[in-house]
């Protein structure tokens, strides 16, 4: 029963309203690099398109056929990472990655927002998923930003 009562807790009722609104969950026009990322343990994929200025991740389009964790994770990663640089983008990806696999403290703001994914820390397999978008993301960055 306490199995029951744990993924209650990981569903939590703010993850599933995250998985319900995943902003910029539209793809772009012309986007300056595309990266597709997938999970093979659970299927999971995200596509994301990025368009570049300045150093900072100007415009975002996400496509999401993950699990509710990958769903919810897509929808802080897209939250915070428009208007961010690459180097603020790395960053969250790492402290999010040490928080489930380190158990490390919550990324810093503005990735803050994954606080709510804490739940999964101990779900190794929905470890994957819940990363995709921030490692499409800063995979698509670098693409942008590399001289042709």
């Amino acid at each position: 029963m306490s199995g029951d009562t744990d993924l209650i807790k990981l569903y939590s009722a703010r993850i599933l309203e995250l998985a319900a609104d995943i902003p910029y969950l539209q793809r772009l026009e012309a986007p300056d690099a595309t990266v597709k990322r997938r999970s093979p343990l659970c299927g999971s994929t995200v596509t994301v398109d990025v368009k570049v200025k300045d150093g900072r991740l100007k415009d975002l389009g996400q496509d999401v056929k993950a699990c509710a964790l990958g769903q919810a994770a897509a929808a802080v990663a897209g939250e915070a990472a428009v208007g961010a640089t690459l180097e603020e983008i790395e960053r969250g990806r790492d402290q999010l990655r040490d928080m489930l696999k380190k158990h490390g403290p919550v990324p810093d703001a503005p990735f803050a927002g994954f606080e709510v994914l804490t739940p999964a820390v101990d779900y190794k397999n929905r470890h994957a998923s819940i990363l995709l978008s921030m490692e499409a993301i800063v995979e698509a960055m670098q693409k942008a930003m590399t001289p042709a």
